[in-house]
């Protein structure tokens, strides 16, 4: 039997993201990100969900109204 760690990949809005850094927590990534995509920012975070050797994890937008 081998065991292998699985590497991470980020997806928001159909842009697939690259892990900045494996250390960094998921909120922490999502922080990193909010500077370049700032909905982001109070995006919810889904996942992990297994695809292939990766672990995709989602950041889906709030919707919602205004007023």
């Amino acid at each position: 039997m081998e065991s292998h760690v699985l590497s991470r990949t980020f997806e928001f809005n159909g842009v697939r993201l690259p892990d900045p850094d494996p250390k960094l927590s998921v909120e922490d990534v999502r922080a990193l990100y909010a500077h370049q995509y700032p909905d982001i920012a109070t995006a919810s975070i889904t996942g992990p969900e297994p695809v292939g050797d990766k672990l995709r994890y989602q950041f889906t937008r709030a919707i919602g109204s205004k007023g």
